[in-house]
């Protein structure tokens, strides 16, 4: 971190495996970082006080509401956006499962579901849902975004099913 005398400091960030500059304030959060000195716009600012999950990035493989973390805290440590899930087997699992519906919180879901099917691959219905309690869609039913998550821990644990 270098402070540059005007109040705002530069910090390093890993980003989707790359690493990036920021100019931030101390008291600037993540969020605010990842959209407006990165231009990384697919975490939402929703509720911004941790409630919705719109804005949940992925912090060293664990999903976390950006907004409720400093810029700086994140400075050494790997952060993974929804940009940096392009391609992986949950997104696909997302489309087929039409898991969305205005997408804005498909981001923040997404994000939960990939932490998921990596840290608890044989996941069960419980621990399936007790993940998805920490974000909100006011669209959706969940069941496509249950049957998306399932599909995808079947696709990590080798099996060839939907998970419907």
């Amino acid at each position: 971190m270098i402070s540059n005398g005007t109040g705002k400091c530069e910090v390093q960030l890993l980003v989707n495996g790359e690493h990036r500059h920021a100019v931030i304030r101390s008291a600037d959060t993540l969020l605010s970082a990842l959209r407006d000195q990165l231009d990384l716009t697919g975490a939402k600012a929703g509720c911004e006080n941790g409630d919705c999950g719109t804005c949940t990035v992925q912090i060293n493989g664990w999903p976390v509401k950006s907004c409720m973390m400093l810029a700086i805290e994140a400075a050494g440590l790997a952060v993974t956006t929804i940009e940096g899930l392009r391609g992986t087997p949950v997104q696909d699992a997302f489309i087929r499962h039409f898991a969305f519906q205005c997408g804005f919180c498909t981001p923040g879901f997404l994000i939960v579901c990939h932490s998921l099917a990596q840290i608890h691959p044989d996941a069960d219905e419980e621990v399936i849902r007790e993940w998805l309690q920490s974000n909100i869609c006011r669209c959706t039913s969940y069941q496509e975004i249950r049957g998306a998550i399932k599909a995808t821990l079947a696709m990590a644990q080798g099996h060839q099913g939907e998970g419907r």
